[in-house]
């Protein structure tokens, strides 16, 4: 498990494409989450402790922004081969039994998390209404321990931009394991 830290971001920059299978069984792709609202890529997956210490509150993030009609997406592009956590069903009964609050989709090839230029898990990408890119940054304040967090940055950051602001928090790199490439 090698720590990787997200890039600083260029912001602006368009969403890329997508059209990737879903663990519901249904294909998607960005236009099924294009609302004139913000949207939340992230990349995910099982295996990784980082994520695992999140994932009740990715699980709360997503349920919260729902409500708001923003879409969440999670995307796992980790080669399974080695991590067999990450193979598509082993994801898809992980999500069924936690429930998961956002659609999850599984990037076999790689080539989207290329395209996003995501780089570890977990990775996150905000974009505004028009879809460019507004934050990238971590999750909140303590990766580690819910109970310390004081801040929800990222919620904070899709706040701002539904209300049509300009987004003040300063974004802090994520951190996590890096994405298992083929």
């Amino acid at each position: 498990m090698a720590l990787t830290f997200t890039p600083f971001a260029e912001l602006g920059a368009k969403c890329p494409d997508f059209t990737l299978p879903g663990l519901d069984g249904k294909n998607y792709s960005l236009k099924d989450f294009t609302n004139d609202k913000p949207l939340v890529v992230m990349f995910i997956c099982a295996h990784c402790p980082y994520v695992q210490a999140i994932e009740d509150r990715l699980i709360t993030l997503g349920r919260d922004l729902k409500k708001e009609g923003v879409h969440v997406v999670a995307i796992c592009s980790n080669d399974a081969k080695d991590h067999a956590e990450d193979s598509f069903e082993n994801l898809k009964k992980r999500a069924h039994e936690k429930n998961y609050s956002f659609v999850y989709l599984h990037d076999e090839s790689q080539d989207i998390a290329k395209k996003f230029g995501a780089v570890c898990t977990p990775d996150y990408f905000v974009y505004d209404k028009s879809l460019h890119l507004a934050y990238r940054g971590r999750l909140d304040d303590s990766w580690k321990d819910a109970q310390k967090v004081t801040q929800r940055e990222l919620y904070s950051a899709v706040q701002d931009l539904l209300q049509g602001k300009q987004i003040t928090v300063q974004p802090t790199a994520s951190m996590g394991c890096s994405i298992k490439w083929k």
